[in-house]
């Protein structure tokens, strides 16, 4: 079983937390949804209600097996909170399993890490990650080592089966 953090707030695109979700607590692994503050009650995109495990400030990147970051407005939020992006940056800096789908590769642009890395994201997103020096692929599942990434939730299929298996 593995640890998984869940990076996220409100706006999320609903189906791209809870099939991910769903997928690895089916196959075993124990989720915990970080925002801002514990205790508290995030609301997706379509009404999704989620609550908050964990505030930002009581956990630690290195108590966790991997990260899921979905997409929606969620990334582009939390990519202006320093606490947000360094605990993202610590994934991507120890090559540690890190699973983004649509806008979630935002958040990878303000690590400063993203130049060299093989993925993917909504196609809005592409160009940035381009030009912050990224490899773009626009494929429905791309695997760069422990970084893997996808585009829209028509992809969610690929992308769930791709994180289970690269936590089995």
């Amino acid at each position: 079983m593995s640890k998984v953090a869940v990076l996220v707030t409100n706006d999320v695109e609903d189906i791209e937390f809870t099939s991910p979700k769903e997928a690895l607590e089916a196959a075993g692994h124990k989720i915990t949804v970080i925002e801002k503050e514990a205790g508290t009650e995030l609301t997706g995109k379509h009404g999704t209600k989620i609550p908050v495990d964990k505030g930002i400030d009581e956990v630690n990147p290195e108590d966790f097996d991997a990260l899921l970051i979905p997409g929606g407005f969620s990334p582009d939020q939390l990519r202006v909170d320093p606490r947000f992006v360094a605990f993202t940056k610590y994934f991507l800096a120890y090559n540690k399993p890190l699973f983004s789908i649509c806008h979630g590769p935002q958040l990878f642009i303000q690590t400063g890490l993203v130049k060299g890395r093989t993925l993917t994201a909504y196609a809005s997103i592409q160009p940035d990650l381009y030009y912050a020096g990224a490899v773009v692929e626009n494929e429905p599942v791309v695997i760069d080592h422990a970084l893997i990434t996808s585009r829209v939730p028509d992809d969610l299929p690929a992308f769930n089966k791709a994180i289970v298996d690269a936590l089995a």
